[in-house]
């Protein structure tokens, strides 16, 4: 099924909206997507009708509370296939869940002499947390490498995951690069070793089909304002085996089974790393979120940016000034394109196409080692979503050249 975008594009309020006389051009999905009426309306309802806290009382609105919670928590579970709801837990971000792996599965398991392996793709969240655990074990960080197409280096990837491996975190899909790694390859690499496998989704699990069990990872991790839905709330998965012998990260009310002055015993799962009163709210979006992605099939989500990112690929190669990073054709490959020009300062481009009405990112996108690996401290990036078309890419093409005849008189 292709998908209708201008059907689509009707449920985005921002959307009709313009910047100067400009009509808003909306290329940074990357960092954050627009949000659905539906999405918008869930959040709405939520305050206007049943605003309670859950798993705490026995009223009305207590009762709906939960209920739409527990709800949307057992749609992200089907969303990425996993076979349990009571393996996702809500945490803020993938960053708050790749540091919760980090400290309650890495600070329990992690020993001196033992290896951690990330990838040269992985965003500040998915470095710094292993390089601090690695700091506080007496382990060794190990990077897996980029080809110089912008692809990861499988065969680096099997010398550099071994027996002392504990733990392997790539990225999915780049954030700078676009790139579309073998996750599932990655991951037996690491069970073969005896090592667990995270799986770093806030950019695929938005863009593509995602299932878990297929994958065979061990956690997997998303952000929901990436993917339609609000921002504040993430979720980690994590296989329950392994979840159920971690100890928790954080305490509070709602993790706790039992408490005495003296000592304390821990609830069942997810709720063993659920402290607090949650994000009930932005739980409840995620899921009208969810159904969304859901209702166009991620199948048709997938097509669309292929078609459209290889459509942006082909007017880029008319920009002879312009430096694409990463793979420079279609093949596994997300609707991300960062580029440098010759002359034009990322942020001076930046700027000119904002004055058009044309949102994109600039500077080193959260992965400032990958960006600098390619001789530039900054990069220009359009990334591309649902509701975006190839007139929106046209617009892009034609306010770098616009931007060009002005700096370059």
């Amino acid at each position: 099924m292709t998908l209708d975008v201008q059907k689509i594009r009707a449920d985005f309020p921002i959307l009709s909206r313009k910047i100067g006389k400009h009509p808003l051009v909306y290329l940074d999905n990357a960092a954050t997507s627009q949000k659905p009426r539906q999405v918008i309306d869930a959040l709405v309802d939520y305050y206007t009708r049943y605003n309670a806290n859950v798993h705490r009382g026995v009223h009305t609105l207590s009762i709906e509370a939960t209920e739409a919670f527990e709800a949307a928590r057992a749609k992200v579970a089907k969303f990425i296939g996993a076979a349990n709801p009571e393996s996702i837990i809500w945490t803020r971000n993938i960053s708050e869940a790749i540091n919760l792996v980090a400290y309650s599965w890495g600070d329990t398991n992690v020993k001196p002499g033992d290896e951690i392996v990330i990838t040269a793709m992985e965003h500040h969240s998915g470095i710094v947390p292993w390089q601090q655990l690695a700091a506080r074990s007496g382990a060794t960080l190990k990077i897996i490498p980029r080809t110089e197409e912008g692809r990861l280096n499988m065969d680096a990837a099997e010398r550099l995951i071994t027996r002392k491996t504990k733990i392997v975190a790539a990225v999915q899909m780049s954030s700078v690069l676009g790139t579309v790694i073998d996750v599932k390859a990655i991951g037996r690499l690491a069970h073969d070793n005896g090592a667990l496998m995270l799986v770093d989704g806030a950019q695929s699990a938005p863009h593509l089909p995602v299932d878990v069990e297929e994958l065979g990872c061990d956690f997997f991790g998303l952000s929901a304002h990436k993917m339609l839905g609000p921002t504040g709330i993430g979720v980690l998965y994590g296989r329950p085996e392994v979840l159920e012998a971690m100890p928790p990260w954080m305490f509070g009310g709602d993790m706790i089974l039992a408490v005495s002055y003296e000592d304390a015993s821990w609830n069942d799962l997810p709720y063993k790393f659920e402290a607090g009163t949650p994000n009930i709210a932005d739980a409840i979006a995620t899921g009208a979120a969810v159904d969304y992605l859901a209702a166009l099939g991620m199948d048709n989500v997938r097509s669309h940016e292929i078609e459209l990112t290889g459509y942006a690929l082909d007017r880029f190669a008319e920009l002879e000034r312009v430096r694409l990073l990463g793979p420079r054709d279609n093949a596994d490959r997300g609707g991300i394109i960062s580029f440098v020009h010759d002359t034009i300062h990322p942020h001076d481009l930046g700027t000119a196409l904002d004055q058009m009405g044309i949102a994109i990112r600039t500077g080193h996108h959260c992965a400032m080692p990958l960006v600098r690996s390619y001789e530039v401290v900054a990069a220009a990036r359009a990334s591309f979503y649902i509701y975006n078309t190839p007139s929106e890419v046209d617009a892009l093409i034609d306010g770098i050249k616009a931007t060009e005849r002005y700096f370059l008189k």
